[in-house]
């Protein structure tokens, strides 16, 4: 009895990562179990991106809700290692989105109407001022996501800057690397897993040499992980010619 006691105390607590990877293959009793258990977090990640408290009964929470219940299934070790980050993310994604498409109706209706009014310009005016700010709000947290990533493979965004292909013909042939890893599932397990380039099966699949590959590696796996992340902002750095 006393030693059932003392393993049931010193138990090791189930990470939330591998609990979220159980629930992607279990029932969804468990899955409303643990929505549940993390709508305060919910709340609490929608009223700081809102600057307001938002109750549970506004629209805000309902998209927070369904954003978190999206991160859920999307989530895997290719997302980084802290499931709550990434939900984090996949909510002020979503909140942007939704303001953003209110921001057009509103402009849409205001045209329609034909409307002068003075307070309503101003009101267009404080609206789209928000919209730019969550903007920049959610081109900060993908940065913190993204040099989270990083870091699990020993890189610094100040690194990435020095070691980024100055040559437009050298990039190129980085992004069909790039291509490469990001399209064979057993690659890009290898890179998360083993934290290096696949190099043996690379080699046999572009035609760029070891020595190349392995200069411009930090910069490949980078690119690999914008790839993967869907992030909205920094996908600009994967468009050829820049």
């Amino acid at each position: 009895m006393l030693l059932t006691i003392f393993q049931t105390l010193y138990k090791r607590k189930e990470k939330i990562e591998d609990i979220v990877l159980t629930i992607q293959q279990s029932s969804s009793k468990e899955l409303d179990d643990f929505i549940v258990q993390y709508t305060p977090f919910i709340n609490k990640t929608v009223s700081t991106i809102c600057g307001r408290f938002i109750t549970n009964q506004e629209d805000e929470f309902s998209i927070g809700l369904n954003a978190f219940h999206e991160a859920i299934k999307l989530y895997s070790y290719k997302k980084g290692a802290s499931f709550l980050s990434f939900a984090k993310l996949i909510i002020k994604r979503e909140l942007i989105d939704h303001f953003r498409k209110e921001s057009k109706y509103q402009l849409l209706t205001s045209e329609q109407t034909g409307s002068e009014d003075l307070h309503k310009q101003y009101d267009d005016h404080v609206y789209s001022t928000y919209i730019k700010n969550f903007d920049e709000i959610n081109r900060k947290e993908e940065i913190i996501h993204f040099s989270e990533m990083l870091k699990q493979f020993g890189i610094s965004l100040e690194t990435l800057v020095e070691v980024s292909p100055k040559h437009e013909d050298t990039r190129e042939h980085v992004f069909s690397v790039v291509d490469t890893i990001t399209t064979d599932e057993a690659m890009l397990t290898f890179l998360y897993k083993k934290k290096k380039l696949p190099m043996n099966k690379l080699e046999s699949k572009v035609n760029i040499s070891r020595k190349s590959l392995e200069k411009h590696r930090k910069y490949i796996i980078a690119m690999c992980i914008i790839c993967v992340n869907d992030y909205i902002y920094l996908q600009n750095y994967l468009r050829r010619g820049n």
